[in-house]
């Protein structure tokens, strides 16, 4: 089994919060081209995307899910890998609980997402 099908249960737990944009397949796909970086672990695992804007490189955190405690012990690796790639800085998309579980990492929130769905 690849990792990919290892960490499928957690992908598709995080998926169930992404407003339907994305599904199981679509980050197989992604990883595979080299458009997302899946980080896995032993009972969780991240994905993430590197976004080019004009002016600076960010790394967002696309989805996390498994075990908060070994989603948080893995920052320091995704962020060092982010200063390699020339990111100047991570964002994350998510639920609220987020805010209160990255606090202590130094992340503070920027900006509210607010969706209209029809």
């Amino acid at each position: 089994m690849n990792e990919l099908e290892r960490c499928r249960v957690w992908i598709e737990a995080a998926l169930e919060y992404s407003g339907g944009t994305h599904i199981y397949e679509d980050i197989v796909e992604a990883v595979i081209e080299g458009r997302m970086q899946l980080w896995p672990a032993k009972n969780s695992c991240w994905v993430t995307e590197i976004t080019a804007f004009p002016r600076k490189k960010v790394l967002h955190v696309f989805l996390a899910g498994g075990e908060l405690d070994e989603i948080l012990e893995m920052h320091e690796y995704v962020v060092q890998w982010a200063i390699e790639q020339g990111c100047e800085s991570m964002t994350l998309t998510g639920r609220k609980g987020w805010v209160k579980a990255l606090k202590n990492k130094g992340w503070k929130s920027q900006l509210v997402l607010l969706e209209k769905r029809f």
